[in-house]
């Protein structure tokens, strides 16, 4: 009972601290990576298990995620790219998705939602060296009970915004 209470206050602390934050790696120098992005090929990972059986009540599926990012980057007129079209596409840029739940006691969860774009880069010690690197991320950190869960969705929603902030500051539109 003791562990179960401090564990409990414990996570309280966190969510005091953390609640529902946000960190990014939004430097100027991570932001210019963003420059000439036309568009991008979205990837959401599969929920955990753990929470799949309750998050379908509040649309928090992978197909639901997915088509949300995605109504918000064509809405921001950030092109969705296609497997095919991404493969031929300079950089392969990826928008990856991806929630972690941990479920610490009975319908409680605490979760982190990252948001990554991934692209192909060069190695400035070796330019003949490409990699698939994170060039820009944006991580929330949180906790729901199984009656809260919509919260997760609209966090998503929340970064995706920054994304495209990130993403408007280094491409404005042309008049």
């Amino acid at each position: 009972m003791i562990k179960r209470i401090s564990f409990l206050l414990f996570a309280l602390l966190m969510f005091a601290i953390y609640g529902s934050s946000a960190f990014a790696i939004g430097s100027d120098v991570t932001r210019k990576t963003l420059t000439g992005l036309k568009g991008v090929y979205v990837v959401v990972e599969n929920l955990q298990p753990n929470i799949e059986k309750y998050a379908s009540k509040f649309n928090l599926t992978k197909e639901q995620i997915q088509a949300d990012v995605e109504g918000k980057l064509k809405g921001a007129g950030i092109e969705i790219l296609s497997r095919d079209r991404w493969l031929k596409t300079t950089g392969r840029p990826m928008l990856y998705v991806n929630i972690n739940t941990h479920e610490y006691e009975k319908y409680w969860y605490s979760y982190t939602i990252s948001i990554d774009l991934q692209q192909i880069v060069m190695l400035e010690t070796n330019p003949e060296v490409k990699t698939f690197a994170t060039t820009w991320s944006i991580e929330m950190t949180g906790i729901a009970n199984i009656g809260t869960l919509g919260h997760i969705c609209s966090n998503v929603a929340t970064l995706i915004d920054r994304f495209i902030e990130a993403h408007k500051s280094v491409n404005p539109k042309k008049q």
